[in-house]
């Protein structure tokens, strides 16, 4: 196995993780609420109560890298997949998943794992095995 050095990034990493464990406490501290994305956007799409919060949070998640490419740094190197049936297959595979999973990735792994909910952990741990999986199974199969 070979690393990518050019994308290893470790200090900016650990930055953006600290970042993200703050901003689970402050909205926790804040609203009472766990930060899941998910459980965030559906109940910002179907329920009456918190959906000003809920919509702020989201608009908060897309405007953040916008306002850093904007103003920080405009070089911040993306790959896309640019086939469309690939992204439109997997968001509706994670947002099944999510759904049955009871949780997201954000959910389960930053507020689930910090809460030491065996539930989170386990599915935690069943995210990154599948991402293993399909990743291999695209290589494999020449879809990467």
């Amino acid at each position: 196995m070979k690393i990518d050095f050019v994308n290893f990034t470790p200090i900016p990493a650990l930055i953006g993780g600290i970042v993200i464990g703050l901003a689970v406490v402050l909205f926790f501290y804040s609203t009472g609420r766990l930060a899941g994305v998910s459980g965030i956007a559906n109940n910002a799409l179907t329920k009456n109560t918190n959906r000003a919060t809920n919509l702020l949070f989201l608009i908060g998640l897309i405007s953040g890298p916008i306002f850093y490419q904007v103003f920080i740094s405009s070089d911040i190197p993306y790959i896309i997949n640019n086939n469309t049936l690939i992204l439109i297959i997997g968001g509706l595979l994670v947002g099944i998943g999510t759904q049955i999973g009871m949780g997201c990735t954000s959910g389960h792994g930053v507020c689930g794992i910090s809460r030491f909910s065996v539930r989170s952990i386990i599915a935690t741990i069943s995210f990154i095995f599948s991402g293993v999986i399909v990743v291999y199974l695209m290589n494999i199969l020449g879809l990467n």
